[in-house]
C-alpha cells in the first residue's frame, strides 16, 4: 500500500508518478486565470457603461442687472432768468419708470426726481425709484439739460431694502411733452438703459426703508 506522504509528493513510486499531481496544479492554475479575466471584464464593462463622473458646471452668474425701459413723468417747474437766454429751473417730477429686460431688477417703479438746471452749464439732480416692495433704489443725475443736447446720466448710490448699497449707472434723453406759462410740465425719456449692481439680497432697510 502507497503511503498517503508518498501522493502528495508525487514521487515516482506513485501508481500514476508525477503525472497526477501536476494535472491538478495544472487545473488549479487555469481555474486561477480564468477568474482573473472574468473579474477584470467585469471591470472594464462596468467603467465603459458608467463612464467618466464629470462634475457639471455652472455657468458664471452676474449680479449685473440690465435693463432698458421707459419713464414717464409730470410735475411742477420753477425758472428764473439770468439776463438774456439763460435760464434757471428746479422741477419736480414724478411718475413711473417701467423696465424690461431678462435680468432687469424689476418691471416697475415710482420715480421721482428733484432736478436743477441751467441752461448755461447744464443739470443736476437726485432720483428716488421705489418698487411695489417699497425699496428704493437712489441715484445722482447729471447732465447738459439744454434743448440742444439734453442728455442724461445717473448713477446708483445705494438705497434701501435689496438696493442696499446698489452701484451702476443709466443714460436717457428727456424730452417735454408739456411746458405750461403756470409751470405744469410733462416729459417722457428716450433711449433709458443701464445697469445695476444690487449690493443686498436681504430685506434689512436703511433708516426711513421698509
Amino acid at each position: 500500500m502507497i503511503g498517503f506522504h508518498h501522493f502528495v509528493a508525487g514521487s515516482d513510486s506513485s501508481p500514476a508518478g508525477s503525472s497526477f499531481p501536476n494535472a491538478v496544479v495544472t487545473s488549479v492554475r487555469r481555474v486561477r486565470w480564468l477568474a482573473t479575466v472574468i473579474a477584470s471584464v467585469s471591470f472594464l464593462a462596468t467603467a465603459c457603461v458608467q463612464g467618466p463622473q464629470r462634475k457639471s458646471i455652472a455657468p458664471p452668474t452676474s449680479d449685473w442687472h440690465e435693463f432698458q425701459g421707459t419713464w414717464s413723468a409730470a410735475g411742477d417747474r420753477r425758472t428764473m432768468t439770468l439776463g438774456g437766454d439763460r435760464r434757471v429751473t428746479i422741477s419736480n417730477l414724478e411718475g413711473s419708470l417701467l423696465l424690461s429686460g431678462q435680468s432687469s431688477p424689476a418691471v416697475g417703479f415710482r420715480a421721482e426726481a428733484l432736478v436743477f438746471n441751467d441752461s448755461l452749464t447744464g443739470m443736476v439732480g437726485r432720483a428716488v425709484w421705489t418698487d411695489e416692495h417699497g425699496d428704493q433704489a437712489f441715484s445722482e443725475l447729471r447732465g447738459l439739460g439744454t434743448r440742444s443736447e439734453n442728455k442724461v446720466f445717473g448713477t446708483f448710490v445705494g438705497g434701501t431694502g435689496r438696493y442696499t448699497g446698489a452701484t451702476g449707472e443709466y443714460e436717457f434723453s428727456w424730452r417735454f411733452l408739456l411746458e405750461s406759462d403756470e409751470g405744469v410740465v410733462e416729459g417722457q425719456s428716450l433711449g433709458l438703459k443701464g445697469r445695476v449692481r444690487v449690493g443686498s439680497t436681504g430685506t434689512d432697510s436703511n433708516a426711513g426703508g421698509h
